[in-house]
C-alpha cells in the first residue's frame, strides 16, 4: 500500500522553507524572495511520488511580531505544528542558531513530538554551523524539567540540504517518506496545490513587487484581490481580476506606481505571464494602488486577504 502524510514545514523567517517546498513538489507553489515574511499564508504543496503522497504545509516564518499582521503570521506558523503527521523544521545553517531556532527546538523537546525532521539548509555555504545546531538541540533536551512519565525524548532525523539545487532536497524527501505511514492519498494525483486562486494571485503580484522594489517597501505592501470575473474571449476562457495594492502612506504610492507608471506596468505584465502558466488561461489584471493607513492592523482587510480564516 502507498504511504501518505501531512507535513508541517516550519522554521524562522527566510530559512528557505518555500524554496524547499517548491523543490519537493517539483513546481512553484510558494513565492520566494530574500525578503523576510515573503510567505504570509499557509500554502499546501502536494508531492506525488511512487512511494505515495505528501501534503506539505508551507508556513510563515517565525519572527519578532509587530502589529496585528505580525501576530497572525506567528500564530499561523505555530498552529501548523499541531495535528500534522510529521514536523519538518528548516534551519538556515549558514548562520549560527538564532532565538527562533532555539525556540522551535525547546517547544519540540517539551511536547515530545514523535516524528520530526531537522533540515540543515544551505549546506553548500561556508561556514556551516551543523555542530552548533546539534549542540542547541542537546541543550533543549537538557533544559527539560524532571518528569515522572517514561515517554522517550524526541529523536529527530537530521538532514543536510541544498534546497536551491536540483536534487538538493532528495535526502529530505527520503526522510519524510521514512516517517510516512500506509494510507490513502488525500488529494487527486494531478494537482500540486489546493491554494485558493485569490491568494495565489495576490502572492504572485506581491512577489513581483518584492523583486522590483527589493528592501524599499517589503513589509508595508499589501495585495488584495477584490474580484475575479470569468469570461470568454474569441471562444477561449479568461479571467479578469481587480486588485488593490495597499500602502500605508501617501509618500509610498509613487514608489509602487513608478515614474510614468513603469513599476505597476512591469508588475502587471510579469504577473499576468506567470498566472497564465499557473492556471492555463489568460489572466488580465487591473491594479489599483491605494493608500490605506495602518492596513496591517485592519481586521476587515486582513480577513479579506486570507490572514484570519476564510476569504470573504
Amino acid at each position: 500500500m502507498a504511504k501518505a502524510a501531512v507535513i508541517g514545514v516550519v522554521g524562522r523567517t527566510n530559512a528557505g522553507k518555500s524554496t524547499l517546498v517548491n523543490a519537493l513538489v517539483g513546481e512553484k507553489v510558494s513565492i520566494v524572495s530574500p525578503v523576510e515574511q515573503t510567505t504570509r499564508n499557509t500554502v499546501r504543496g502536494i508531492v506525488a511520488d511512487p512511494r505515495g503522497q505528501l501534503v506539505l504545509l508551507d508556513t510563515p516564518g517565525l519572527h519578532k511580531a509587530v502589529g496585528t499582521l505580525g501576530r497572525l503570521l506567528n500564530r499561523m506558523a505555530r498552529r501548523s505544528s499541531a495535528g500534522v503527521d510529521v514536523l519538518c523544521v528548516v534551519f538556515d545553517a549558514s548562520q549560527e542558531p538564532q532565538l527562533e531556532d532555539v525556540g522551535w527546538m525547546q517547544r519540540i523537546a517539551k511536547e515530545r513530538q514523535e516524528k520530526v525532521v531537522f533540515v540543515l539548509n544551505k549546506a553548500d555555504r561556508s561556514p556551516f554551523y551543523e555542530t552548533m545546531f546539534r549542540d542547541a538541540w542537546k541543550d533543549a533536551l537538557a533544559s527539560l524539567p524532571p518528569t515522572t512519565d517514561h515517554q522517550p525524548p524526541t529523536t529527530p532525523l537530521w538532514v543536510k540540504c541544498i534546497a536551491t539545487t536540483e536534487g538538493g532536497a532528495k535526502a529530505v524527501l527520503d526522510a519524510l517518506f521514512d516517517f510516512a505511514e500506509d494510507g490513502e492519498p488525500l488529494f487527486p494525483e494531478d494537482i500540486v496545490t489546493d491554494y485558493p486562486r485569490k491568494l495565489a494571485m495576490a502572492d504572485v503580484i506581491r512577489e513581483k513587487y518584492l523583486a522590483r522594489l527589493h528592501q524599499e517597501l517589503p513589509h508595508e505592501l499589501g495585495v488584495c484581490v477584490k474580484k475575479i470575473v470569468e469570461k470568454k474571449r474569441n471562444g477561449a476562457p479568461c479571467w479578469e481580476a481587480t486588485v488593490d495594492i495597499l500602502v500605508n502612506r501617501a509618500s509610498q504610492k509613487p514608489i509602487v506606481i513608478g515614474r510614468g507608471a513603469e513599476t505597476v506596468k512591469y508588475v502587471r505584465q510579469c504577473a499576468e505571464r506567470e498566472l497564465k502558466d499557473i492556471f492555463g488561461l489568460k489572466v488580465s489584471l487591473e491594479l489599483w494602488v491605494k493608500v490605506e493607513p495602518n492596513w496591517m492592523n485592519n481586521e476587515r482587510l486582513l480577513t479579506e486577504m486570507g490572514y484570519m480564516g476564510e476569504i470573504v
